[in-house]
């Protein structure tokens, strides 16, 4: 049974890395594109949808990556403050600095989407604002797949 329990584990992190790449991706084109269209129904509609993915999938896959990826770590003896490590660390929490105020943002747009006729400034400011953390955060969730995969830095 114990020859079991890495491979599982090793299982859960890459499906919740699945999931947690998809999910992100999935409604970012969807928030993006309701933004696009200017119909503040279907903005509103989608923001809704959007939040509520994000804590159905987004909320448990970061906690579990985390889980799963510091006992990764400890069964491999990968050193805590080894290149690698603290690059696989660093990622994680910038990735998580642009993802909280991604999920702030995503509910306030919700909730005001549904009293206005068109976006208005701030909502448009709040958009971008939102636009630009997954932007950023993208390409480090990449980066954190090439270190999974690749592992550059190993040791």
């Amino acid at each position: 049974m114990e020859h079991l329990i890495y491979p599982t584990v090793k299982f859960i992190h890459v499906i919740s890395a699945t999931l947690l790449f998809g999910t992100g991706l999935g409604s970012a084109f969807y928030m993006f594109m309701a933004y696009r269209s200017g119909d503040m129904h279907v903005m509103a509609a989608t923001n809704r949808f959007v939040v509520i993915a994000d804590f159905m999938f987004t909320t448990p896959t970061v906690i579990i990556q985390l889980v799963t990826g510091l006992y990764l770590i400890k069964y491999l003896g990968i050193s805590w403050t080894s290149p690698w490590s603290l690059s696989v660390f660093a990622l994680y929490a910038f990735v998580g600095g642009c993802w909280l105020p991604v999920v702030w943002l995503q509910i306030w747009l919700r909730n005001r989407a549904h009293d206005l006729d068109q976006p208005g400034t701030r909502y448009r400011k709040y958009m971008k604002i939102w636009l630009t953390l997954g932007l950023l955060a993208f390409p480090a969730v990449v980066l954190l797949y090439v270190f999974m995969i690749f592992k550059p830095f190993w040791g």
